[in-house]
């Protein structure tokens, strides 16, 4: 079977739409059709219905899903063993997300050189999509990330729970000696949908903010350079608030933000896999 259908099969499954996969594939709507027509003739069944509101898997599909997935990790896992590194055994593939690779996801990587230097290692750090769709597609061994969504043949596990808090820079670093900041001083971190349905249903209520990020590092180098205040990783900005360049802000609501490490269940039965998550749990640890 080709590589290429695999792959467009599961982009269907993925955005529900013949034409969005064609669109996220850079190729024709009618590359994509030809695609799986020509897988369906193979497999003797039907794969999708189509209909006004995109493409649903039939019970034929749904069955092949899970055999599409092991094919393309299959596929990827074959081009990374072939570039082994001369002296190491195998590859694993990490990821993680733009706001966790300081300090969890560099100590992981440490972790892994000091203990398994016989594994070779790749890391990726991306945007949740991205890395999920790297999961399904082989690319990624181990993603870690928030509030992840489900995948069939996947396995999802807690590391840990991390809180957000509320701190402002200090009197001298940038902060107006004021009790109460106004709006132009607050940083809304987008931290995910979770985040923004608890923070608005918050009783922080600080207007519209000043400024508006998509990324936590960024936020923090922010405010430590302008003045502000906003919600961030207690144990990032703990050392700031040691060194007195940060303090709580006293009173706002504390938001539970938990990590997660996604992988797939074919992986159970791969040493190199299942080495490199103890070394993600003892990191955490």
């Amino acid at each position: 079977m080709d590589i290429d259908r695999a792959r467009t099969f599961l982009e269907i499954v993925h955005c529900g739409s013949f034409l969005r996969a064609a669109d996220r594939l850079h190729v024709t709507q009618t590359t994509v059709s030809a695609r799986i027509r020509t897988l369906e003739d193979e497999l003797g069944r039907q794969l999708f219905v189509r209909n006004r509101n995109g493409a649903q898997l039939t019970p034929a599909g749904r069955e092949f899903e899970r055999f599409a997935q092991s094919f393309v990790q299959i596929w990827e896992r074959a081009r990374y063993q072939l570039a082994i590194p001369s002296g190491r055994t195998s590859v694993v593939a990490l990821g993680g997300e733009l706001s966790l690779w300081n300090p969890l996801l560099l100590d992981w990587l440490v972790w892994m050189k000091k203990t398994r230097p016989e594994i070779a290692v790749h890391a990726h750090v991306g945007v949740p999509d991205q890395l999920l769709d790297q999961l399904r597609n082989g690319v990624l061994d181990i993603a870690v990330l928030y509030a992840p969504k489900l995948l069939p043949g996947f396995k999802v596990e807690i590391l840990q729970e991390e809180q957000l808090v509320l701190v402002r820079t200090t009197p001298g670093n940038g902060r107006p000696d004021a009790d109460t900041p106004d709006a132009d001083t607050y940083v809304y971190v987008d931290w995910g949908p979770l985040f923004a349905a608890q923070h608005d249903a918050s009783s922080t209520a600080f207007g519209e903010p000043g400024l508006v990020v998509g990324l936590g590092p960024l936020g923090l180098s922010y405010i430590l350079r302008a003045g502000g205040m906003g919600y961030f990783r207690k144990g990032v900005v703990a050392p700031l608030i040691a060194a007195g360049e940060l303090e709580t802000v006293e009173g706002a609501p504390e938001f539970t933000y938990p990590v997660y490490a996604v992988w797939p269940e074919a992986s159970e039965t791969r040493a190199d896999v299942q080495e490199a998550l103890a070394g993600l749990r003892q990191t955490v640890r």
